[in-house]
């Protein structure tokens, strides 16, 4: 699992992805980074991408409800929180990628570990 807060950033390769413009606020994008699932969230004017699978059964995570910075799987209610990637409520209870985000010149980018 990867986790941005844990990595240090020069082990990273940060992508470009759209333009801020075309993430508003509240709003989410679903992307396939290096063969990965990920799911961008603008909550409150920030940027969080987490993985799109939860670790409880693998299934979709990203169409799940929000609550606060925590995303709810809706197979089976574990919860996330999309800021760290941590498990909040079983029934998982492995953490989730997290990847970190930024804007330059305008463009979003989300940082991706270097292979």
């Amino acid at each position: 699992m990867f986790n941005y807060t844990t990595l240090d950033e020069t082990k990273l390769e940060f992508v470009e992805i759209a333009p801020a413009s075309e993430l508003p606020n509240g709003e989410r994008l679903f992307l396939e980074l290096e063969g990965r699932a990920i799911v961008l969230f603008n909550i409150a004017g920030q940027l969080f991408a987490i993985g799109d699978v939860c670790t409880h059964d693998d299934g979709p995570l990203g169409d799940g409800d929000l609550e606060g910075f925590n995303i709810v799987c809706s197979r089976h209610g574990a919860e996330f929180d999309v800021r760290t990637g941590r498990v909040m409520q079983m029934p998982a209870v492995v953490d989730i990628p997290a990847y970190p985000v930024k804007i330059v010149d305008e463009m979003i980018q989300i940082g991706m570990p270097k292979e």
